[in-house]
């Protein structure tokens, strides 16, 4: 590379100064070229071309060397940097604040070149005209195109009114100055007259002149301030309209957590129609180009639903619901939302025509946390069990999710480690809140997480163990025997509505509501154990009419609810082998945290829920933690839907010891037993005659039925004595049944005699 200069002494760092000679060589013109090149040619001045280039002043030619200068690496970085240290300087927040702004009274003026526009035209009574014929609504569009006609009227009487205006101005003008003028004149008359002076009559011009002169000097003095006031009041008024126009702001000014809406954050008919068009079926876009009003017809109307929209899609002929179902996320992503944010599901009774119902959730709204449980939020909340409902979470709409638990099975599943547990204790806590309920539990996890039941439920099982599986097994079976003597005590009732609320509330009836609950039940159907001394080898595990957990449990199912004892149950990554189909098809309530695969969906809601729509294979593990796809009677599912999402409170383990604290509070003290076939071995045997003789408490007389409730709140095992066994009790320790006014009555008198002579004979 090769520099020169007009001067000396100038050498950069680096480089190499060469003076070039100032003659050439003979017969060369100094620059390098023959003489007789150039021969016949002549310069400026008369002189030949070669005289003039080596007259000319000397050359001084530069080297430089390859690293004098910067390289082109360097160039690039030092471009860089300078855009850095622009962008560094743009998004500093006094810049993007006074550019905001700014921007603001650029917006203002749109908005109001907008507003003055569409005052003066008929621009919006043609964008009415277009939507309405888009919504192949004709009547509303003919009544625009009417009103609009009318505005074009009235604007040309405006203008014409115009024409003759400085006319009409100039009239006005000329008659209000001889009128005022003529008024000043009676009024100095009437002044003339009354004092005599006729001087008077100058008066009111005098007046008027020095209010005309006062005005002017005001206006003089004040008309600089008061143009400037305008002049702010109109930016304010610019800068206002503008900043209530912020979606419009660019992002990069935009205050922070402030960022204006995206250009797809609100659903429209359009964004529905393109994002069905674009959706890849070929049958679905051809008829919605064929469809005059762009296919606005298939839309029903949208509305808020919760934190989102609802909007229900009528299909054309042809596309069934399927194909829309199953491109649930390039559907979601065409309307600028991700997978999670879209449901769609299959309404039914909406016709003859297939319809798919959209629910599109606002951006980033699910990923919002759902507040605290009414448990958590009133520590003195007392539950109704039997018609109650107890509250879960919220619906993806925003409304409680309240379900009802009152003589219904339920079954909560899910993978690991997805809130099941949580789901189902926030369950079971508010259930603890009515004092009538009995619970039955049995953790087969055994991490302490149903710990704060101890002292509340009767049985506590906790444990992974095939001991703890058996006692659980034990457990259910023992609800088995209990059904059946609530089934007795009914019929014996004469009872025809089974179990009413006024038995079920009764002080020691035994008709109570009784939930048996199993958390992960799935250890349990797969035990392969066997309980010592069992002759039969009846496993407890499986699903054959062998295994003892899985035939428990579906006796509990077949008879629980008539007999008001029900079963909950917990389990996880559902498969044919530790949830039995018999077992997950006998729960009312069933609920699905998020699942691997549309089979395991299948198994935990059912086969016709999830051709519908229902997806918990579609939640996002880790994500929708806590967020359950329910079905079922108990709980309120919108018309036409296959199931409803719920987002569930979530209770801590702290904050349900609480609940559970206060639940004791509520009730009798409970002593709680780790299992059922060891509490016949740590209790004594029964003493009837002496228990019987304890409840009577020195009364004469007692009906046989209240003795038996008494009995039942001393000790648990006289809910199993039928009528006819107390009856053989009382006459083989000498103290007989007898019937006093048509109703069977206990003598206190031969109650205690009888309790005299065993002890008399005993010493």
């Amino acid at each position: 590379m090769t520099e020169t200069y007009e001067h000396d002494n100038y050498e950069p760092k680096g480089a190499r100064v060469i003076a070039f000679p100032t003659r050439g060589a003979d017969g060369d013109d100094g620059l390098g070229v023959p003489d007789w090149v150039n021969a016949d040619q002549t310069a400026a001045g008369g002189l030949r071309l070669s005289e003039a280039a080596t007259d000319s002043h000397v050359i001084e030619g530069v080297i430089v060397d390859r690293t004098a200068g910067p390289s082109r690496a360097q160039r690039r970085i030092r471009r860089r940097q300078q855009l850095g240290a622009a962008r560094a300087a743009l998004s500093h927040p006094a810049v993007r604040g006074g550019g905001r702004q700014l921007v603001y009274l650029a917006l203002g003026l749109r908005v109001a070149g907008r507003r003055y526009w569409q005052s003066r035209t008929t621009v919006v009574h043609e964008q009415m005209m277009r939507s309405a014929v888009a919504r192949n609504d004709h009547t509303a569009a003919l009544e625009w195109e009417e009103r609009a006609a009318i505005r074009r009227f009235e604007r040309h009487e405006r203008r014409m009114e115009l024409l003759s205006a400085p006319v009409e101005a100039a009239r006005a003008v000329f008659a209000g100055t001889v009128g005022g003028a003529f008024l000043l004149l009676v009024a100095g008359i009437a002044l003339w007259l009354n004092s005599g002076h006729i001087a008077d009559v100058a008066t009111p011009f005098e007046v008027t002149a020095t209010v005309v002169k006062t005005t002017a000097d005001i206006l003089r003095l004040t008309w600089r301030p008061l143009i400037a006031l305008a002049l702010l009041a109109s930016l304010l008024g610019l800068w206002q309209a503008g900043r209530n126009d912020r979606d419009a702001l660019p992002v990069w000014l935009a205050p922070a957590g402030q960022l204006p809406a995206a250009d797809d954050a609100y659903i429209t008919p359009s964004i529905v129609v393109v994002a069905l068009r674009d959706l890849g079926i070929a049958d679905l876009r051809k008829a919605i180009d064929k469809m005059e009003d762009g296919g606005a017809g298939m839309l029903g109307p949208i509305s808020m639903a919760g934190c989102g929209v609802e909007v229900d899609v009528t299909l054309p002929s042809g596309i069934s619901t399927d194909q829309v179902v199953t491109k649930r996320r390039k559907l979601a992503e065409n309307m600028g939302r991700h997978e999670h944010e879209l449901f769609i599901t299959v309404p039914q009774g909406k016709g003859q025509r297939p319809v798919v119902h959209l629910w599109i959730a606002d951006p980033g709204a699910l990923d919002e946390p759902v507040g605290e449980s009414p448990l958590v939020l009133d520590p003195s909340t007392v539950s109704d069990f039997i018609h109650g409902r107890a509250p879960w979470g919220q619906d993806l709409r925003g409304n409680k999710a309240m379900v009802s638990l009152y003589q219904r099975h339920v079954l909560v599943t899910g993978l690991s480690n997805q809130g099941k547990t949580a789901a189902l204790r926030a369950l079971a806590l508010w259930a603890a809140l009515d004092p009538c309920v009995e619970l039955w539990i049995a953790d087969l996890k055994g991490i302490g997480d149903w710990s704060m039941f101890k002292g509340l439920a009767t049985v506590l099982i906790e444990g992974p163990t095939d001991a703890h599986v058996l006692a659980a097994t034990q457990m259910l079976e023992a609800a088995e025997v209990e059904m059946q003597r609530r089934t007795d005590v009914v019929r014996e009732s004469g009872s025809a509505k089974g179990i009413t609320e006024a038995m079920a509330r009764k002080r020691g009836s035994g008709l109570h509501p009784l939930i048996v609950i199993v958390d992960e039940a799935q250890v349990a159907y797969m035990c392969p154990g066997i309980e010592p001394g069992d002759k039969q080898k009846r496993p407890l595990g499986g699903q054959k009419a062998t295994s003892r957990f899985f035939m428990a449990a579906r006796g509990m199912h077949n008879q629980g609810r008539a007999a008001n004892t029900t079963l909950w149950e917990g389990t996880q990554d559902p498969t044919d082998e530790n949830l039995p189909k018999l077992v997950r098809e006998g729960a009312h309530v069933r609920a699905s945290l998020v699942l691997g695969t549309e089979s395991q969906s299948k198994m935990a809601l059912g086969e016709t829920p999830v051709k519908k729509g229902a997806a918990p294979h579609k939640l996002r593990q880790g994500l929708d933690k806590g967020t359950l796809v329910v079905v079922g009677d108990g709980i309120d599912i919108p018309v036409g839907e296959p199931s409803v999402n719920v987002r569930t409170h979530y209770i801590d383990g702290d904050a349900a010891w609480e609940i559970a604290e206060y639940a004791k509070t509520l009730r009798k003290q409970v002593t709680t037993r780790d299992s059922i076939a060891d509490d016949d071995q740590d209790k004594p045997d029964l003493d009837v005659l002496a228990d019987v003789a304890t409840v009577i408490n020195g009364e004469t007389r007692v009906p046989k039925q209240e003795v038996m409730l008494r009995l039942a709140e001393v000790d648990d095992r006289y809910r199993e004595f039928t009528d006819a066994r107390l009856k053989a009790e009382l006459e083989a320790a000498g103290a007989p049944q007898y019937t006093y006014n048509g109703v069977t009555h206990v003598h206190g008198d031969r109650v205690r005699e009888a309790l005299a002579r065993r002890f008399s004979a005993t010493e």
